[in-house]
């Protein structure tokens, strides 16, 4: 039996509020760590599959023109080798997050430099690699084509501009203004865990074993490209070590496993090495963004103006959503936005964790603090000035919204009254400043399905597709679980990661924790009705424990009341008029301390603190974890992390983690989190909203705006390398 339900009204029982079990926020572990942590967790590529042989990705040469494998026989008969595979169903690049369907395919003609265009198998991974090092590849009738987002032919989105009211007119009038124009580079995932694939055929029936993060749509995907019905294939991906956007859509090495395998009648495994992962899967879009900020007097916006070019490849709809924020943060009457996508011959621009916000958000945080100087107000009052009270666009209200709260407490926590004028604290050869910036980030539920099964034992079994790329899904959903029906944590046992079991959400876009753990809700909430029908009570009556009923002053156990059956429901959310009816949104407020070497322009984040409102929180530990986790992406954008790019054909030059630079511990100081305790009816029945990226959008700025007040240099052109800074200094 399914328990339907859809986000039409608000959910105003908030029954988690009340459970006896007391799961549901508490810091708990999660139950995979062990399994994580002592290396017996299995992921994609260390499944030990009988026969399996190995596959190694070719990539192009270059970035236009028909592939011609030169020695594809001589490469056929080297030692091992079991095939070279050309195939037109081979992807360009990954799809896109939910998607559903195949990307482009065929791979005869080459798109950007680093596209992946054949698979060499052998029984050995040495020779697989050696035999697709040996290949000679070739590109015929070859053109040069545009690599530069500068230069490109651009592509206006119309559906992404507003122009409300008279910002030219504001900006003339104001008393204070900025115009400043912000880039941002490039960025990649850089998950820990490489993109893998090992396929299996049994007759015409496909299981992939690989890492991805949204199976429902993967399977759809994978089936779409290979030209087999859906219900051919299973997808298992208990494990992700990481994804943060990469892996959400189905990518060129399941494809080529799959076609592989059923080539050589053999399991197949496709890892990806280190320079694919950074030439073949996902980039967050480069952006130029110019912002225009008007105040009066008293430093209360009159107008905001937010545009900006981002870039994809040909064929491709994304384009990093840099506005999202824009639209709702900050009030200002009046207000003109617009963007535009160049198409260049890079590699595939998709979702990277926070799209749109991480950089968005960064950019219009450097712009205020820019106003915030111009007027001499301090930041922090400069943004409680202008604390929208209803949507400034479209008048709706907000959902919940404790904007307010997280900047003033987070402006206490941190110490921000003792904040230095610029170039004013010096300790030795090292300037002091501190910065700080707002985070936002917009909130989504999606249609999530889950299992959930009250064995005769009186253990409770989770099953749902949903994934878990290391934010806790396993923890969360058996505390969800087991608060409902009064179980210890450890009498809950969660599935997920295969397409066998219902379909969630998958994970990405801060939807996945609150989409599906409403579907478990629903289930659970099913079984409680089904006992409290057995026991003659209204379900509001009943109180589940440790395994224990209590009712009518009565006292059994579930094992009792289950008398040998078992109870099993489906959970089903849809969302609904909700998502439309209000603003939803999550906030929060950064503060950051950093030292700038007067000599060098070297930059060190001393110390970091973030506040943050997201509806109910899910898991203390899980949530903080996810927060510090966007701090640290923050840190990277503010100054190292930087896809760089060859002008001449568009390659990536730095495709390796030796010269992409992620922060490291040495970089990451004691970073800081609180949560504010809030409740959200309008986003579901659990009253929880995405948190995984909130931590990440506007996080950078914090850092280089504590860069200003230290030296007095504003970096425009990200990251805020040394030489950026001592070029000011």
């Amino acid at each position: 039996m399914t328990e339907q339900f859809k986000m039409d009204a608000p959910a105003t029982a908030r029954r988690l509020d009340d459970m006896a079990q007391g799961l549901v926020g508490a810091p708990l572990d999660r139950p995979e760590g062990p399994l994580k942590v002592t290396g017996t967790a299995t992921y994609a590529n260390e499944w030990q599959v009988g026969g399996m042989v190995h596959g190694v990705m070719v990539r192009a040469p270059g970035n236009s023109g028909r592939v011609v494998l030169a020695n594809c026989d001589a490469v056929e008969k080297m030692p091992g080798v079991l095939a070279v595979i050309q195939d037109d169903r081979l992807l360009r690049n990954p799809a896109q997050g939910t998607a559903n369907k195949a990307p482009i395919q065929g791979p005869q003609h080459v798109a950007y430099l680093g596209q992946l265009i054949a698979v060499v198998v052998a029984e050995g991974f040495e020779q697989a690699r050696h035999a697709a090092q040996s290949l000679q590849v070739q590109l015929e009738n070859g053109e040069v084509m545009p690599v530069d987002p500068a230069t490109a032919a651009v592509e206006p989105q119309e559906a992404k501009t507003l122009d409300q009211g008279d910002l030219d007119g504001a900006m003339k009038d104001a008393a204070f203004s900025v115009d400043v124009t912000y880039t941002t580079p490039s960025h990649s995932s850089s998950p820990m865990e490489p993109h893998a694939s090992i396929a299996s055929w049994q007759g015409d029936d496909l299981t992939l074993r690989g890492s991805y993060q949204m199976l429902k749509y993967n399977r759809n995907e994978l089936s779409d490209a290979l030209g087999i019905h859906p219900d051919r294939l299973r997808i298992l991906s208990p494990y992700v070590g990481g994804g943060f956007g990469s892996k959400l859509g189905i990518a060129p090495e399941a494809v080529a496993a799959a076609i592989a395998a059923k080539k050589v009648g053999r399991p197949v495994s496709v890892a990806l090495q280190r320079p694919q992962v950074y030439e073949a899967t996902m980039r967050r879009s480069e952006t130029t963004q110019r912002v225009r900020l008007a105040a009066d007097a008293e430093g209360r916006l009159t107008g905001l103006g937010h545009d900006a070019r981002v870039s994809n490849l040909p064929g491709e709809t994304f384009a990093e959503p840099v506005l999202q924020a824009s639209h709702f943060l900050y009030a200002g009457e009046n207000r003109k936005m617009s963007m535009d996508l160049a198409r260049v011959h890079r590699l595939c621009a998709g979702s990277v964790r926070a799209p749109g916000e991480a950089v968005g958000v960064t950019v219009f945080e450097g712009a205020m603090d820019e106003l915030a100087v111009q007027i001499g107000m301090d930041p922090v009052e400069l943004r409680r000035r202008n604390i929208p009270e209803k949507d400034p666009e479209s008048g709706k209200e907000f959902s919940s919204r404790r904007f307010l709260e997280a900047l003033d407490s987070g402006a206490e926590t941190f110490g921000w009254a003792n904040r230095p004028g610029v170039n004013e604290r010096r300790e030795g050869e090292w300037l002091i400043g501190y910065g700080m910036a707002s985070a936002a980030r917009v909130n989504v539920l999606m249609e999530s399905q889950a299992r959930v099964t009250l064995t005769p034992e009186g253990r409770v079994r989770v099953e749902t597709d949903m994934t878990d790329i290391g934010t806790g899904t396993y923890a969360i959903l058996g505390q969800i679980a087991g608060d409902m029906l009064g179980l210890p944590r450890d009498a809950v046992d969660v599935v997920l990661g295969d397409t066998a079991l219902p379909p969630a959400s998958g994970s990405g876009g801060s939807w996945g924790a609150s989409s599906s753990g409403t579907s478990v809700y629903l289930a659970c909430e099913a079984i409680r009705k089904q006992l409290a029908e057995r026991l003659e009570v209204d379900e509001n009556d009943l109180t589940l424990k440790d395994g224990m009923a209590t009712f009518d002053n009565q006292v059994r156990s579930l094992s009792d009341i289950l008398n040998g059956d078992e109870i099993a429901k489906l959970g089903h959310v849809l969302p609904g008029d909700t998502s439309e009816a209000v603003r939803q949104a999550t906030f929060g407020a950064y503060f950051a301390e950093v030292a700038v070497h007067a000599a060098s322009g070297e930059t060190r984040v001393r110390r970091m603190h973030g506040t943050f409102a997201a509806g109910r929180i899910l898991n203390a530990k899980t949530a903080r974890s996810q927060c510090l986790g966007g701090m640290t992406f923050g840190i990277g954008i503010a100054l190292t992390e930087e896809m760089a790019f060859d002008p001449r054909d568009g390659h990536v030059a730095n495709h390796n983690l030796a010269e992409y630079h992620i922060p490291v511990n040495a970089d990451v100081p004691q970073l800081t989190v609180d949560l504010l305790e809030e409740r959200d009816d309008w986003a579901n029945p659990l009253q929880a909203k995405g948190i995984g990226e909130l931590g990440i959008c506007g996080a950078a700025a914090a850092i280089t705006n504590a860069i200003y007040n230290a030296t007095g240099v504003r970096v425009r052109d990200y990251p805020a390398t040394l030489d950026k800074v001592i070029a000011g200094m």
